[in-house]
Parts: C-alpha cells; sequence; structure tokens
C-alpha cells in the first residue's frame, strides 16, 4: 500500500492503519529498535509503541515522508526505553558508546521547556549535515541515527576502522565549532 493512502488510513482512525503499517515498515523500524536496545522483546515493544505514538500524533500531523517519521518515532522510544534501562543500571553497549560521543556536541537531556531550542538545533543539524560531503554524512547518520558499531559501518562502506572513527571525530569537531558559531552551544 502506497504511503499515503496509510496516512490516509489514520486520518480515518481506521485500524487498517496500524496493520499496514507493520506489514510495509515494521522490519524497518524493528531493526532501528534493535540496534538501540540489542534486544528482540524491548525492540518489539519499542516498535508498538511507535504505532501508538504515530496513531496518536496522526491527526492532526499529516507526514510528508511516512518512513523518515516512523524512524524518528521508533528512534526516540527506544532511546527512550533504553535510558530507562541504564537508570536501572542495565543499560551499555553501542547505544551509549554513540550517544556518548555526541555529548560534546549536543546534550542528552530532553527537557519539554526546551522545545524550541531542539527544533532549532534541529534545524542546525540538518543544515550542517546537508554541507557535508555524502560519504561523510552517510557515516555519520549510519552511527549516530541508526547507533551502527564502527564495525558495521567499516563493513557497508569497505572503510578500515581507523578510517571510520577518523571521519567521525572530523565530523563531529565540526558539527561542534557549526553550532557553536551560531551559538547553540
Amino acid at each position: 500500500m502506497e504511503d499515503d493512502r496509510i496516512v490516509e488510513l489514520y486520518w480515518m482512525r481506521s485500524e487498517n492503519a496500524i496493520s499496514e503499517t507493520s506489514a510495509k515498515y515494521g522490519k524497518y523500524c524493528h531493526a532501528i529498535a534493535y540496534r538501540i536496545l540489542s534486544n528482540t522483546e524491548d525492540a518489539d515493544e519499542s516498535v508498538n509503541d511507535t504505532y501508538l505514538a504515530a496513531w496518536n500524533s496522526m491527526p492532526p500531523h499529516k507526514p510528508a515522508i511516512l518512513s523518515t517519521f516512523l524512524g524518528k518515532i521508533t528512534r526516540r522510544t527506544a532511546i527512550d526505553k533504553w535510558r530507562g534501562q541504564k537508570a536501572g543500571k542495565r543499560g551499555g553497549g553501542e547505544t551509549a558508546l554513540a550517544l556518548d560521543e555526541l555529548t560534546e556536541c549536543v546534550s542528552s537531556e530532553h527537557n519539554v521547556e526546551q522545545e524550541a531550542e531542539e527544533r532549532e538545533l534541529d534545524r542546525a543539524l540538518n543544515a550542517f549535515l546537508e554541507k557535508q560531503a555524502q560519504t561523510e554524512r552517510d557515516v555519520f547518520i549510519c552511527r549516530y541515527f541508526f547507533l551502527m558499531s564502527v564495525s558495521e559501518i567499516c563493513e557497508k562502506f569497505a572503510f578500515s576502522s581507523s578510517k571510520v572513527k577518523s571521519m567521525l571525530s572530523r565530523t563531529r569537531k565540526k558539527l561542534r565549532a557549526s553550532l557553536e558559531k551560531e551559538g547553540l552551544i
């Protein structure tokens, strides 16, 4: 089923919206959640939370690109679940490492009062990434959006570990400078 038809089902409040979303994007959402949580049951729960969040946000929201919309929700719900586990001293792994790498550039704390600042940060991050070379942008997104390990990125792009680490380090430094220049950090 086409994405615009699935979105229309959400707007009509049809329960078929969830089953159609699951059929088309279930594996995609599960892969995102599993990379963060490293646990099938927790990933399944995050995907179900994604469907609920999509149901609750449409209407009024009408996403232009459904896959991106669902991916962002999945990522957010999985990270929230991971943080809850970490608070219970059960977290760790690639998620912690990737998020820690970005803390020098961007705070990872979520605060409702900072929503406007987060939107500005999101805009600045997207503008920064658009200016990067395609390969650097792809490696950065694989690491910090999809939370892939360095070894997975090496395999995907056929790069050495030192090249990937160097690319990520340089891109983080450029991001930090860009955010400082815009007064966002």
